[in-house]
């Protein structure tokens, strides 16, 4: 593997070779740094894909500009559907009679008091939103598991096993319900056919809107 910078019409983008990859990739993350993955490609490869790719690659850097993540001030503050509320709401609670347990002074040992509380507040809410909607929907699913994912807010397998994002507790509560049946919609069409999002929309109406604020998110 072989990692450098390339200078395009001033972005400055971070370049992975892996001989491995069939196939190129390009990825804006929330803090901005722009990476393209290729294979061992030519130089006039790269500069074609990203001149095809540019407007697409400023378009995502404006939405993280104008949508910039939410940030807490950990041990004062906890964010919530969306809203940043005070720790001393009654929700935290749990959250800090763990704080009062740990060595605060070690961030790593704080974060991780958060996630827990995130996770476990997560479980309870989405737990009750899924079969909300699996009665509304007339569908069954097989389990619920939770995870921290970096690049999904959900997922459904062939055998009926939704895995949702923890942090989807700090989102709003209307996204939420969007992918809560977007996955749920996963048990009748395993794809995002024209037949899926119908689907979809009979129970989140707005859904096209929805799923274009999640594209512009950044909070995670």
């Amino acid at each position: 593997m072989n990692i450098s910078k390339i200078n395009f019409n001033n972005l400055e983008i971070l370049h992975v070779q892996k001989r491995a990859l069939k196939n190129s990739y390009i990825s804006v993350k929330k803090s901005g740094v722009i990476t393209l993955k290729t294979s061992n490609v030519s130089d006039d490869y790269i500069q074609n894909l990203l001149a095809k790719k540019e407007f697409w690659i400023r378009k995502q850097l404006n939405n993280i500009e104008k949508n910039p993540p939410l940030k807490i001030n950990f041990q004062d503050e906890i964010l919530l559907f969306g809203e940043i509320f005070s720790i001393d709401i009654d929700e935290a609670k749990e959250l800090r009679e763990q704080l009062e347990r740990i060595d605060i002074s070690n961030i790593d040992n704080v974060s991780k008091c958060y996630d827990k509380f995130y996770k476990a507040y997560a479980k309870d809410y989405l737990v009750t939103r899924l079969e909300h909607y699996s009665q509304i929907m007339n569908l069954n699913f097989s389990d619920i598991k939770f995870r921290k994912m970096r690049s999904r807010w959900g997922s459904c397998s062939s055998k009926g096993v939704i895995t949702l994002n923890s942090e989807l507790i700090k989102i709003d509560k209307k996204l939420i319900d969007f992918i809560v049946v977007h996955e749920l919609a996963h048990l009748v069409h395993m794809n995002h056919s024209k037949k899926f999002h119908l689907l979809v929309e009979c129970y989140i109406p707005d859904a096209k809107a929805l799923n274009q604020e999640l594209k512009n998110l950044y909070h995670l």
